[in-house]
């Protein structure tokens, strides 16, 4: 099962590296993880969507709530959460195929950010379904390369 865990913790080294160690502990496959300062400088927000059973889930986020530099750790269900993803595809792209893309650019609302004579970038953001759709969608064209940010949440 899927889970999305969100963790608050003190800008501090290595607060990382004990995090993620906590998670391979406890047998999780990591499937996403982003970490990013949070509006204070002080605190940053670890954002990780995990494979792992609910009772192994359970005590791994007691184990969290232990560690030094830990503040917060949020374990996100269905619906209580918004969640997102950003990705970043670079397509091929000719005179024939070009308005083809831009119209499923139009549909799933992304952004061309780099256009050229042979390849678009195209930015789209939404949830996991929505970027596997678009990425569906594009792969008959030829995805040169991908970047994709893993699930960020914030509860409601």
């Amino acid at each position: 099962m899927r889970h999305t865990i969100s963790v608050l913790v003190e800008n501090k080294f290595g607060v990382l590296a004990r995090v993620a160690g906590m998670f391979s502990g406890r047998g999780f496959n990591i499937d996403s993880l982003n970490v990013a300062p949070t509006h204070d400088p002080a605190v940053s927000r670890i954002t990780a969507v995990l494979k792992g059973d609910d009772a192994a889930l359970d005590l791994c986020t007691k184990q969290l709530r232990k560690l030094i530099n830990v503040i917060e750790v949020t374990d996100f269900s269905d619906g209580q959460a918004v969640a997102r993803e950003l990705v970043l595809v670079k397509v091929k792209a000719d005179a024939k195929t070009r308005p083809e893309l831009l119209q499923i650019k139009d549909i799933f609302r992304a952004k061309i950010v780099n256009l050229a004579s042979d390849s678009i970038i195209m930015e789209a953001t939404g949830d996991d379904e929505k970027m596997t759709a678009l990425l569906g969608l594009l792969e008959p064209f030829g995805i040169i390369e991908l970047a994709r940010t893993g699930r960020l949440a914030l509860k409601r």
